[in-house]
């Protein structure tokens, strides 16, 4: 399948769950289109990077793994990413990265994800927080920057800062996720 191709067969993607993982076996299966499904996403201004996102989602929902050889390329640009129906997906796989990363069952991400690919995660997680955007990518956001602050010792501090300013302005979900992730910056 060509880029052309998969651009076409994204067109199919619905919000269904079992659409998105429909397609995201069929990327699992030819992993070779990883790179396709990857440029897609990143572009950034087409309606269509919105399907390729949930379907990177999904797929890195059921084998994080495959990602791997692919971290270079989405750390690099994942900050580009701004329209809403990418963005919620995108979190969610830099909160899988970071789960991933401090699981205490050892993994193969553990060993490839770089400094380097943390700092961008790191970054973008704090553009997501800083600025206007729905609920969803900021608690994805909250919980990576809470895991990555076990290593960084500046993130904590700043997470919370940002936390507490912002808490009265937003929505009970957000509320709610701040507190938890404050109880445990506390209990650090």
């Amino acid at each position: 399948m060509t880029t052309d191709q998969l651009y076409a067969e994204l067109n199919y993607v619905s919000h269904s769950r079992a659409n998105r993982l429909k397609y995201a076996n069929l990327i699992l299966s030819q992993r070779e289109l990883i790179p396709d499904l990857l440029d897609i996403l990143f572009m950034v201004d087409d309606l269509i990077s919105c399907r390729a996102a949930w379907v990177l989602e999904f797929m890195c929902g059921q084998k994080l793994e495959s990602i791997i050889p692919h971290l270079d390329q989405f750390t690099e640009h994942v900050h580009n990413v701004h329209l809403d129906s990418a963005v919620r997906p995108v979190a969610k796989i830099c909160e899988y990265l970071s789960k991933a990363y401090y699981s205490k069952t050892t993994n193969s991400l553990q060993d490839v994800l770089t400094h380097t690919h943390q700092e961008r995660i790191i970054e973008v997680c704090f553009d997501w927080l800083i600025n206007d955007g729905k609920i969803a990518p900021k608690a994805y956001a909250m919980n990576a920057l809470y895991l990555f602050g076990k290593d960084f010792d500046w993130i904590h501090p700043e997470l919370a800062i940002l936390l507490e300013r912002d808490f009265q302005m937003q929505s009970s979900g957000f509320k709610a996720r701040a507190r938890h992730i404050l109880n445990k910056i506390r209990q650090v």
